[in-house]
């Protein structure tokens, strides 16, 4: 692949997860990564930080989208009501073009403890970034803390189903399946 070609990023994504499937990630280097790409290392490292976080790529991106749509959530909307808005917003960019990139991510990031630790550290900043934008809001600490980790529960119920293999059903739909059986769930508990 020629060096001049756009896309760097998402080049650099797929050599990733290519190698990673093949030779296993931590037998993977950065090196191996960008001559995979058709780019330098100094290319892989404009992009990212190391190469655990190209398997992470967009997370700046996701918080913007959930606070975005939590603000434009009518005034009227109660803090379940944005954090469904929130991640219809999340879930729309997750195209069906990217299911399979997601689905080879999963086992990777699975077998590795530092990946998983990375994993669980994007979560919890996803529901931070929602608490937040509720907070800004108006909306109470504790409602907004348990109105986002919520969310982000359903969301990845939906996300898990998403990639699966036989599904063909777009993540938003999964998304809205996933938290309204979360409210009913709720509403089951409070009686």
């Amino acid at each position: 692949m020629p060096r001049w070609e756009p896309n760097a990023h998402q080049r650099l994504m797929r050599a990733a997860l290519d190698l990673f499937t093949e030779k296993g990630y931590d037998a993977t280097t950065v090196n191996e990564i960008a001559d995979r790409a058709g780019l330098t290392k100094t290319t892989f490292f404009r992009h990212f930080s190391d190469k655990r976080e190209v398997l992470f790529a967009g997370q700046d991106i996701h918080g913007r989208l959930l606070v975005q749509a939590i603000h434009a959530a009518p005034d009227s909307a109660t803090p379940l009501e944005a954090v469904r808005a929130a991640l219809d917003a999340l879930a729309a960019v997750f195209t069906d073009d990217r299911r399979e990139f997601a689905a080879r991510l999963r086992p990777i990031v699975a077998d590795h403890l530092e990946l998983r630790e990375r994993a669980a550290l994007k979560r919890t900043s996803l529901v931070d970034t929602l608490a937040k934008a509720l907070e800004e809001r108006g909306v109470p600490d504790l409602t907004s803390d348990l109105a986002a980790d919520l969310g982000m529960r359903a969301f990845d119920n939906a996300f898990d189903r998403w990639i699966e293999p036989d599904n063909e059903q777009p993540l938003t739909d999964l998304t809205r399946r996933a938290f309204d059986e979360l409210r009913t769930a709720m509403a089951t508990l409070h009686g």
